[in-house]
């Protein structure tokens, strides 16, 4: 099946017993068994839960997976698939990444033991330099939050296949209609499926999908034991907004590639980060394993006093943390995605104090142009 039918057909099927269109939603912690010898498929709702199982399946399904985990947050998947690592393994990790990653990294995970590189993953050569004997995975986001920097997955993937290391991708920004990093070569996929999966700003989820069953194993048996599962009712929400992903993300990011022209055209806008743009570096690496630049894009302005107003007066882009939805969000990561990293940290990576980032949803992009631009030449 194609994308579009995989996303209406490919997750729960049509309820055999009633009939039902829409998978049955099991609101229940605990399943009665019928036989002291041989439990049935589900036992506690911790362990599974079959509303849980249906969108873990599509998931899976959508990124070219063998299994699939729902998870309570984005950083739970995160966090959960850094369990599979033990005290003195060493990660290299592309340098901008989330600040929530970086925060789990610099702060948890490097108590608990866990070694961890920053570098550049535009520099494939930068990646090769730092891995160390004990380093056990490369973690990427392609593109990077928020100054959508492009790795090249192919040959990351390459690398860490030669030196024996897992490849762990952030896929939140593209989702799988737009990039498969498993079918690029790479191990672990994670989302904040509270951005784009979901898309309607109404659930707070992750999800990890590996292609090998043994590697998924691992990861089912850290979500069991940990427990960071996603409840039944959000699963269901989740379902349902997986449906309109293709037609979703088509209009953002066909919205965000209008914008993207016509902040090009402003004065004030100094500098703009998208991977549509041809002079944007790494556009030819993304165009090469993407199909669309996505619908999620970076200005500077040229004053804080310009951002400030532009934050705090548009009227229909929210001024908010998070992506995804429906509704365009503005965000500014100094202070929201990024707050968890130290001012030098943030500056040394290039995230100013006059960076705001897009995430265009469903308005007509001229309302959203004429709202800003209001902003821009007040």
């Amino acid at each position: 099946m194609k994308f579009a039918t995989e996303l209406i057909h490919g997750g729960g099927p049509i309820d055999p017993e009633f009939g039902s269109l829409s998978h049955p939603l099991y609101l229940s912690s605990t399943f009665g068994q019928r036989s002291m010898d041989h439990f049935g498929k589900y036992d506690y709702g911790r362990s599974g839960n079959p509303t849980r199982e249906a969108l873990e399946e599509a998931v899976a399904g959508l990124e070219g997976g063998t299994t699939g985990l729902a998870f309570a947050t984005g950083m739970a998947a995160i966090g959960s698939t850094f369990l599979i690592f033990a005290p003195g393994d060493h990660l290299v990790v592309c340098e901008d990444v989330y600040g929530g990653t970086f925060r789990l990294l610099s702060t948890v995970m490097k108590g608990w033991g866990l070694e961890v590189s920053f570098v550049d993953a535009t520099d494939h050569a930068a990646i090769a330099a730092a891995v160390r004997p004990e380093t056990k995975a490369l973690y990427l986001e392609t593109p990077s939050n928020p100054l959508l920097k492009i790795t090249d997955l192919k040959a990351a993937a390459a690398l860490a296949k030669e030196k024996g290391l897992v490849t762990i991708v952030d896929n939140t920004f593209m989702t799988p209609y737009l990039q498969r990093p498993l079918d690029l070569g790479c191990d672990i996929v994670l989302h904040s499926g509270t951005k784009f999966l979901n898309g309607h700003s109404d659930v707070i989820c992750g999800f990890a999908v590996t292609k090998d069953p043994e590697l998924g194993k691992r990861l089912r048996f850290i979500q069991n034991a940990f427990g960071a599962v996603l409840g039944p009712q959000d699963c269901w929400l989740v379902l349902r907004g997986l449906k309109t992903l293709k037609v979703r993300m088509e209009e953002s990011q066909q919205s965000a590639q209008r914008i993207v022209e016509w902040l090009k055209t402003q004065d004030k806008v100094t500098k703009i980060y998208y991977p549509g743009l041809a002079e944007h570096q790494g556009h030819e690496v993304h165009t090469a394993q993407s199909s669309g630049p996505g619908a999620v894009l970076s200005f500077e302005l040229d004053s804080f006093e310009t951002t400030k107003r532009l934050l705090e007066g548009v009227k229909l882009a929210a001024f908010a943390v998070s992506l995804g939805g429906v509704e365009s969000i503005l965000s500014y990561p100094a202070k929201m995605s990024h707050a968890a990293m130290p001012p030098a940290e943030r500056e040394a990576r290039g995230i100013k104090d006059t960076l705001v980032r897009l995430s265009v949803g469903l308005e007509d992009p001229d309302d959203l142009i004429a709202d800003m631009e209001a902003m821009l030449k007040g």
